[in-house]
């Protein structure tokens, strides 16, 4: 039984609504599950224990914060027996602490890593892929694609009932 069998239909509805809207109250959301606040609190709190709630955060603007700029680029790292293997490995961490990357992905194919990157403008995107990417010790390679529009953007994980 996988993890996600161990859901029932109310279980499913409250993780819809609650990606709809993390700041519902309970009593709205028991509501619209069709249960009394309470039982509905119990699996709230039982989704959040058993990890299929991570967090509950806010989707800031990033245009409305002067973010404009969304880049995607592909990595590909130094895996040769002359590359440091303590650069290789650093890289996972190191994008830790890089605020412009927002998602950082280990990937299949010819590139390692695939980056998503929301910076101001084409001059902060420059500074941080000259000063900082292609400055890494591994780091050999970079391609990058720029998004021109956005099409759909969702953070709701499809709930199937």
């Amino acid at each position: 039984m996988t993890p996600a069998e161990d859901l029932d239909q109310i279980d499913r509805l409250i993780l819809t609504h609650l990606q709809q809207d993390g700041r519902i109250s309970n009593q709205e959301l028991a509501q619209r599950v069709d249960l009394s606040p309470s039982p509905c609190l119990r699996r709230v709190k039982r989704l959040e224990e058993q990890g299929y709630i991570r967090r509950y955060v806010a989707l800031a603007d990033p245009e409305r914060l002067g973010l404009g700029l969304l880049a995607y680029i592909s990595v590909r790292l130094d895996k040769t027996h002359r590359a440091e293997h303590s650069a290789i490995s650093g890289f996972a961490k190191d994008v830790q602490g890089w605020p412009e990357v927002m998602q950082c992905y280990a990937m299949s194919g010819d590139m390692d890593y695939l980056l998503r990157v929301q910076v101001p403008d084409l001059s902060a995107f420059s500074r941080f892929a000259m000063d900082t990417l292609m400055r890494h010790p591994a780091v050999v390679d970079i391609r990058s694609s720029f998004a021109l529009q956005s099409i759909k953007e969702t953070t709701e994980l499809p709930v199937s009932l």
